[in-house]
């Protein structure tokens, strides 16, 4: 298996040099990345909301190991907001955060993450939008939990993410759905132990279908973060089995990947996000996207030849 190889290594700092030098990198990179200012990434999204997209905007990096790293993350968002701010594309372009990037893995990261996403959370609301957290590895999630229910007292709109691949999710999801928050359901891009998360495609994707359930037969506005065609086809049926309507639930895709499918869903009456990211420090997002899918593997290794 290919993934767990590639995501160890998007935790080595010695393949993060090897493969930001390969000379194929960029072009693989632009195809996930939307670029690496805000100036770059407004045109993508004026384009997206053109076509009758709606997007979720990342500003990658994870790699935070001082509090004023952590400040700088929150004031990247902050700068993204004040952009957004003239688009007036309310929900339509809302914010994915990841919480290790507002300093939860350092000294008093709980209260620290809360506190750099707290004004986030704020002014997005502030301008007619909201944020989502993203799950991240097992060992977080409790926190980020925690920190979801705390904004949501004064922000019900915030967002979460949750994985099937973990043994915990449909516990999480019944939870959460019963509490009317906006869940977004994934199948998981870390590298988990056995313990833990289930390790076969066959069993990931069974309990995806489970927890797909839950959130669609909850209160919950459910967010479907797929590219699998038969996952997205399972999910328009337990939708239909539910009695939504097709504004009651979204589906969500990556960026650069399946576009053509972005337009499809849109074009059918679903409401369809794209996830994208943008920002220099891209490595471990990168990496997870190839370790999700063997072909962008193969794809990055015919750049690198040919560009080599």
């Amino acid at each position: 298996m290919l993934g767990p190889v590639i995501l160890a290594a998007s935790r080595s700092d010695k393949m993060r040099r090897f493969v930001s030098a390969a000379p194929g990198t960029k072009q693989v990179v632009d195809r996930f990345i939307a670029g690496e200012s805000v100036d770059q990434v407004v045109p993508i999204v004026e384009d997206a909301a053109d076509k009758g997209l709606e997007v979720t905007l990342d500003v990658v990096g994870e790699d935070i190991t001082t509090p004023a790293q952590a400040e700088a993350a929150r004031d990247a968002y902050l700068e993204l907001i004040e952009r957004l701010k003239a688009l007036d594309l309310g929900t339509r372009a809302e914010m994915s955060v990841k919480l290790s990037m507002f300093g939860q893995a350092l000294e008093n990261g709980h209260e620290l993450a809360l506190a750099n996403v707290r004004p986030v959370v704020e002014a997005a609301a502030a301008i007619g939008t909201t944020v989502t957290l993203d799950a991240e590895d097992h060992t977080t999630l409790d926190s980020m939990f925690a920190i979801h229910e705390e904004l949501r007292k004064d922000f019900p709109q915030t967002g979460c993410v949750i994985q099937s691949y973990l043994f915990r999710t449909e516990d999480d999801a019944r939870r959460l759905a019963a509490a009317g928050s906006r869940v977004r359901i994934v199948k998981g891009a870390y590298k988990e132990p056995a313990s833990v998360a289930y390790q076969e495609k066959a069993e990931i994707d069974k309990a995806y279908v489970r927890i797909t359930r839950i959130l669609m037969e909850g209160e919950g506005y459910p967010m479907i973060g797929s590219h699998d065609p038969r996952l997205i086809a399972i999910a328009q049926e337990l939708g239909r089995q539910s009695g939504r309507k097709l504004d009651e639930y979204e589906f969500q895709m990556l960026y650069g990947i399946r576009s053509d499918e972005h337009i499809r869903l849109a074009a059918e009456g679903h409401r369809m996000r794209v996830y994208t990211a943008y920002g220099t420090d891209w490595y471990g997002y990168f990496m997870r996207r190839l370790a999700e899918k063997p072909a962008n593997l193969l794809f990055f290794g015919r750049s690198i030849l040919t560009k080599g």
